[in-house]
């Protein structure tokens, strides 16, 4: 007896069996092709790699032609190709190279377990502005976030132009399509990360595997949320009334209550001429009026007389002479030996009552 969890999950370290001519020893009926063309910046690089490209082509009996004066590359197959499936792969291998997604690199779609996805990101934000600060904000200070996101999926990710080119395992690519098109839709690259991170854990337990992970993955709710910016000018709405607007006068109508409709055209032209020479004389008028202001002398301040202190100051001879009745008074100097004595036996006298 076995369970059926079991059965459900694929063992670890299992891999498929890789198609060799024992399974197709007929070969294909047809030859099939596959062409893209590559930008001018990306030629000096495919010129050196590319014996390298047909060298790895050539195990699996594929051949590539390079055609600069186009500007393309095709991928054809041969009477030796038995594998069906790798005329696909070798048509990936061009994109990902017209992508400048480095040989090195992009020679691993040639195996069983790795896949490639182009994500286009152009043409999801209208605003280019924007565009660039979201290409960014996925891309994070000096490619950490990148850099991040590819340890977490085991995918290389290359962010060029209008579109995002990822080589991996097909997981990873679920994964990495997710958080490119949740960036470009103004979530932030980083909560999609700690989710990962939390999923890589979560796998790591046999126990937790056919669980539901919902209650362990963090729910992130928007909480700066921006307010709408009002209008410095708010106009007000008027109130809503049945009857239509009076119809605005035509030119005739100004004419014929100002009574010009029955003057003949030259008292036309003369009154047009008094009207320009009345203008040009308020105009003559008003300069010469701002060229006067800077002969005009400007309001003096009146000024304030300052008043002299008085020097000649009234004497109290009485309070000076009430002054000097005190001084003689006073007593200036130490006392005398003889007072000092009796002033001390008063005091003992005092002390010896108390």
């Amino acid at each position: 007896t076995v369970d059926e969890s079991e059965l459900l999950t694929v063992p670890d370290g299992w891999k498929e069996p890789a198609f060799t001519r024992e399974d197709n020893p007929k070969g294909l009926l047809e030859e099939s092709s596959f062409a893209t063309l590559f930008p001018k910046y990306r030629e000096a690089y495919l010129k050196e790699c590319w014996p390298l490209v047909q060298k790895a082509l050539g195990e699996h009996f594929v051949n590539a032609t390079l055609d600069l004066i186009e500007g393309s590359m095709t991928v054809t197959t041969t009477k030796k190709t038995f594998d069906p499936y790798a005329i696909i792969r070798a048509r990936d291998l061009i994109k990902l190279l017209a992508r400048s997604v480095p040989f090195e690199q992009a020679v691993r779609i040639l195996q069983d377990d790795v896949a490639c996805d182009i994500i286009k990101i152009g043409s999801l934000v209208r605003k280019r502005d924007t565009f660039i600060k979201r290409r960014g904000r996925l891309l994070g200070p000096k490619g950490s976030t990148l850099k991040a996101l590819e340890l977490l999926t085991n995918c290389y990710i290359m962010v060029q132009g209008n579109t995002v080119s990822a080589l991996g395992p097909f997981s990873g690519l679920k994964e990495v399509r997710k958080v490119v098109l949740d960036t470009m839709k103004n979530i932030h690259p980083i909560y999609n990360i700690k989710t990962l991170m939390i999923k890589r854990e979560l796998s790591k337990d046999p126990e937790l595997r056919c669980q539901s992970w919902e209650r362990f993955l963090p729910k992130f709710k928007r909480k700066n949320l921006k307010k709408r910016k009002e209008p410095k000018k708010k106009n007000a709405k008027k109130e809503y009334t049945p009857f239509p607007p009076p119809q605005p006068e035509s030119q005739i109508d100004k004419e014929l209550a100002s009574g010009e409709y029955f003057l003949k055209e030259r008292q036309k032209k003369r009154k047009q001429v008094q009207e320009i020479k009345a203008k040009q004389a308020d105009a003559v008028k008003k300069r010469q009026e701002e060229r006067n202001k800077a002969f005009i002398p400007p309001k003096e301040k009146p000024a304030v007389k300052t008043k002299k202190a008085s020097t000649e100051k009234k004497i109290d001879i009485e309070a000076i002479k009430e002054k000097v009745k005190n001084a003689k008074k006073k007593k200036l100097g130490a006392l005398p030996v003889e007072e000092v004595k009796l002033k001390m036996a008063a005091d003992e006298k005092k002390k010896k009552k108390k």
